[in-house]
């Protein structure tokens, strides 16, 4: 086992009054650092204010510190660097980064962390070089032929994502590896880790939430649903490993492949309303929070819907307050802090919008005057038993919407 340094940039959002931590980024081997408001950015904003691609981060490589990151601005308006306007230019750690007059402020570090990583001589054979580019596991041994880091009994493979909560990985179990021996190939003890990042562990929300997902997940029991393996914490960090899911989230799906055809988006929404008629039928009931194209995968292997990302879960009956959601899919109530499970109701019509024209939801938001809603009369794929039912789940008030997920799923299924 050795020490290696690495820098890691994070990305920092705050809240403009304060200056306090809102969410974080964190990229490790990224050269360029794109952020606006297009769903293929590293960095994604919903804000008016924000351009499509409004800027990049590009790594001197050069440069004889790899803290010094060159900004490239693309923003119709403008890029801040400590309150000073600019096009392009240099920004090292501690710099703030404001997209445009009054819009959203990051805070850039650069820091050099230390990590331990295992030897490959350790885990594998030396014909490890012998391997296929892109091979996870040596075809001579069976063991993973790069370990990034080890934690506990997880070899880390790869960074899988990056938000504000935490960080996830692909890892290796090795105890369950071991346990299953010859019977089934490697990639079976293939598991998600997620990391809680260091900036949120300071915040009792954050460790709250993160906590609160590792029970939902351990008390759930369903095939839409990733299977819990374990939580635990170490050097005061946590981790929540779980189950993984090889498939691609529609918001990737439709941004790559454009929208889909009625009946398919259909067909998704109603095994997102299966899933979630469980999650709503547990004793107390509980509310995802965070239904989005991006939070909905579709299993590789059967084409079945798997909600993912439990971390804005919260039980009905708990303390109402924090505002958690998606633009364009988070409800009314649920905006205001007052989530149902007619929320995420409200979330599924929403998606189905986004399936069918490959565009976010707020583009079709407007007062006309009987208050704000989507208007979606000028969409020609949804024909208009498909729109009402779209347009029933998304009213404002939560009592003039199907009450149940069943109920919606019972209406989209006479849409087909």
């Amino acid at each position: 086992m050795e020490i290696q340094t690495q820098t890691v940039i994070r990305l920092t959002l705050l809240e403009p009054q304060q200056n306090t931590p809102l969410k974080n980024w964190e990229f490790q081997s990224e050269l360029v650092i794109k952020i606006g408001r297009s769903p293929d950015n590293h960095i994604v904003l919903s804000d008016s204010l924000v351009s499509r691609y409004h800027l990049e981060l590009h790594k001197i490589a050069k440069s004889k510190s790899s803290n010094i990151w060159r900004l490239v601005s693309q923003g119709t308006n403008g890029t801040f660097v400590n309150g000073v306007l600019m096009s392009q230019g240099i920004v090292s750690d501690g710099s703030l980064i404001q997209l445009a007059r009054g819009g959203p402020i990051f805070r850039f570090q650069a820091q050099a962390q230390a990590q331990f990583v295992i030897n490959v001589s350790q885990l594998c054979c030396p014909r490890a070089g012998d391997n296929p580019p892109g091979n996870l596991f040596c075809i001579y041994c069976g063991k993973p032929v790069k370990v990034e880091r080890t934690i506990r009994q997880y070899h880390v493979l790869r960074i899988l994502g990056q938000g504000g909560m935490g960080t996830t990985y692909l890892a290796w179990d090795r105890q369950k590896h071991i346990l299953h021996g010859k019977e089934t190939s490697p990639a079976a003890a293939l598991v998600v880790l997620k990391e809680m990042n260091a900036d949120m562990a300071q915040i009792r929300k954050a460790q709250e939430l993160f906590e609160r997902e590792a029970r939902a997940l351990k008390s759930l029991n369903h095939p839409g649903v990733p299977k819990f393996f374990d939580f635990f914490v170490e050097a005061d960090k946590k981790y929540l490993a779980m189950e993984m899911i090889h498939g691609q989230d529609l918001e990737k799906r439709i941004s790559l492949q454009g929208p889909v055809l009625p009946n398919q988006a259909i067909e998704w929404m109603i095994q997102t309303c299966e899933v979630l008629e469980y999650i709503h039928s547990q004793e107390p009931p509980l509310i995802h929070r965070d239904i989005k194209p991006a939070n909905l995968l579709v299993r590789r292997r059967d084409n079945q819907v798997v909600i993912l990302d439990f971390g804005a879960v919260k039980e009905i009956g708990t303390p109402l307050g924090t505002r958690i959601g998606a633009e364009g899919y988070s409800a009314p109530e649920q905006d205001r802090g007052q989530p149902l499970t007619q929320s995420d109701l409200y979330a599924v019509g929403a998606t189905l919008i986004f399936l069918l024209t490959s565009q976010s939801p707020m583009h079709f938001y407007d007062n006309r005057g009987n208050g704000y809603r989507f208007y979606i009369e000028s969409v020609p794929t949804i024909t208009p038993q498909l729109r009402e039912v779209i347009e029933k789940v998304t009213q404002p008030l939560p009592g003039d919407r199907y009450q149940t997920a069943s109920e919606l799923a019972e209406a989209l299924n006479k849409c087909v």
